[in-house]
């Protein structure tokens, strides 16, 4: 089939290089979202999709908006039969589903109808999920609501952070999207509408839902900062300054330190929380590079009874 491809981040790359290298069908063309500001600088920089099908000699799409006349003229002319999605972080409109003939076709990565959204990894792990995946799906005009072409499992690890997660993830189901293809491509594959029940919603993590809860059990603040590593990144206070808590570990034998108590010691950081401590392994304090906890501490002079979070004292 001819193919045009959508798709934004890194996440996407490795789907967009498997249909690249799949020698039954051929990506014509990418879109992608506008070159965005970056780096210290904050100079233009192009998407790495878009950086990558430069790369292949690939017609690169960047439409402002895709119900852009000029983008929907373009696709119309282009003629393609599908169009695969990974990621691209727009809604797409009824003219630009109606163009492909085999539609758009999503890879998601959840085992839908479970966390339809823009943040399905995060929050399967900060609900503790011990199993999900990735589902491929012809796109509607409702929110991941489409009927399911495959699916494959992936099981959560207990240290995944959801970067170390997606990116499994990512190469899995690029092999799952091609298979789409192929299935749609010579017709033994066909969609399957998805079921009522069990249909759960993951909106992009917010500020607010990285902010760490030290009266919560361990078991959730270590989820929160594994499901919001590498972004946004789990936060919490410390005098009055946000801190970025960016890993921790279990420590149940600790149960003598109250919730958000910091026990710093020569080598090691504990907090306590609702249930036993965890363990600060990295931080970020703000304005600065991510260190060791140990370091931090030390740098800082924690004084007896000193607090993270809403109870901290200047």
């Amino acid at each position: 089939m001819r193919l045009v491809f959508a798709g934004t981040p890194e996440v996407a790359v490795p789907a967009l290089d498997a249909l690249i290298a799949s020698d039954r069908h051929e990506v014509v063309a990418v879109v992608t979202r506008p070159d965005a500001p970056a780096g210290r600088g904050r100079r233009m920089v192009a998407s790495p999709v878009a950086q990558r099908a430069e790369e292949e000699g690939i017609e690169v799409l960047k439409p402002a908006r895709p119900r852009d006349t000029d983008f929907l003229d373009r696709l119309r002319e282009i003629g393609p039969d599908c169009c695969p999605v990974v990621a691209y972080g727009a809604l797409l409109p009824r003219p630009a589903l109606d163009i492909p003939a085999h539609g758009w076709v999503n890879l998601h990565f959840s085992l839908l109808p479970a966390w339809r959204g823009a943040a399905p990894v995060q929050h399967s792990i900060m609900a503790g999920d011990e199993v999900t995946g990735a589902s491929t799906f012809l796109i509607e005009e409702g929110l991941d609501s489409g009927p399911v072409f495959g699916v494959l499992t992936e099981q959560v690890r207990p240290t995944d952070t959801s970067g170390d997660l997606l990116t499994r993830l990512a190469f899995a189901g690029s092999g799952l999207l091609v298979a789409t293809m192929d299935g749609i491509e010579d017709g033994t594959l066909k969609a399957v509408p998805q079921p009522a029940e069990g249909v759960s919603l993951a909106p992009k993590i917010s500020v607010e839902d990285a902010r760490l809860d030290w009266a919560a059990p361990a078991l959730r603040v270590d989820r929160v900062v594994r499901g919001c590593a590498p972004a946004p990144g789990a936060w919490t206070t410390f005098r009055g300054e946000r801190l970025k808590v960016m890993s921790v570990a279990l420590r149940p034998d600790r149960t003598d330190v109250a919730p958000g108590e910091i026990a710093a010691a020569k080598n090691s950081v504990h907090v306590g929380t609702g249930s036993h401590a965890v363990e600060l392994l990295w931080v970020q304090p703000q304005g600065k590079k991510p260190m060791q906890a140990a370091d931090w501490a030390r740098g800082v002079r924690i004084a007896a009874g000193e607090t993270l979070g809403d109870a901290a004292r200047p």
